[in-house]
């Protein structure tokens, strides 16, 4: 396997949705907040397997950078994320700058619906879009906008494979699902800051386990700490999955590389994995 690592551009947000403040009331102090991040990345991933070619979310698309393109019942997306993000950042571009093309690619696995996870869908008309059962439920309809997502961005093709975790438990986490045939690209459940969240686990001989975390923390750190974000739906479950992954980099060389850690890149090359 030859694993890409792709910034789509970053996203500012604020200090109080990385670190979580207080115990009721996250989301609103979040809003309330006026402290800002520096920029953090928006990744993806892009494994180039012998199955056939997977990506691991599709980033933001650039008219995301105009807090217009949200709705205005939306108050989070319109003050809380400043999005920077240009034509050339998209996923479909990066792509191609590593030799690779969006219409190869077999698999989007989506960790979570969150709009900078998956606003680049529309470049994948004829993969196999992934997500789990739970994430899709969560983000349909009305309750679906209420909760944050943004169905009406969605592709009018979309049209995912639903997954429900139903393998054997593996490692740290309840259940799993294998991607491949080969069992190397594993999805497991780590809700929390979604419903339906998940990760990618990459196992490859004789290497420490990839886990491509998504948001289940927003820096390496965080999860090793237990912090769970201003921003999750459950901080039961959240505080769960930090616990399940903490267990899971004790017991096994790992790499953990969430979507928005500065130094998830850096990280992930000097631990000796093919750059990009």
């Amino acid at each position: 396997m030859r694993i890409h690592s792709i910034s789509t551009g970053h996203v500012r947000v604020h200090a109080s949705q990385v670190h979580g403040r207080g115990r009721a009331l996250r989301r609103l102090n979040v809003l309330r907040d006026r402290e800002w991040t520096p920029p953090l990345p928006i990744h993806a991933w892009a494994i180039e397997h012998p199955e056939g070619l997977i990506l691991v979310d599709t980033g933001e698309v650039h008219e995301a950078s105009d807090p217009r393109h949200y709705p205005m019942s939306n108050p989070y997306l319109r003050r809380a994320i400043r999005f920077d993000v240009t034509v050339g950042d998209e996923i479909d571009r990066q792509l191609i700058r590593r030799g690779l093309s969006a219409e190869h690619v077999r698999w989007v696995v989506l960790t979570h619906l969150h709009t900078d996870h998956a606003g680049g869908l529309r470049h994948f008309p004829h993969a196999e879009i992934v997500v789990a059962r739970d994430e899709l439920a969560a983000a349909r309809g009305v309750a679906g906008r209420l909760r944050g997502y943004l169905p009406h961005h969605l592709p009018g093709w979309f049209s995912p494979r639903a997954i429900a975790f139903s393998g054997e438990p593996m490692s740290d986490f309840s259940g799993s699902h294998a991607l491949t045939e080969a069992g190397d690209v594993v999805l497991v459940p780590t809700p929390g800051h979604t419903h339906g969240h998940l990760s990618v686990l990459v196992r490859r001989a004789d290497q420490p386990t990839l886990v491509l975390a998504g948001d289940a923390s927003y820096t390496e750190r965080l999860m090793l700490d237990g912090v769970v974000d201003g921003v999750a739906v459950d901080q039961r479950a959240a505080h769960d999955t930090l616990l399940r992954l903490q267990r899971h980099t004790r017991r096994r060389p790992t790499i953990y590389l969430p979507a928005h850690d500065p130094d998830a890149a850096e990280r992930y090359r000097l631990a000796q994995v093919v750059p990009s």
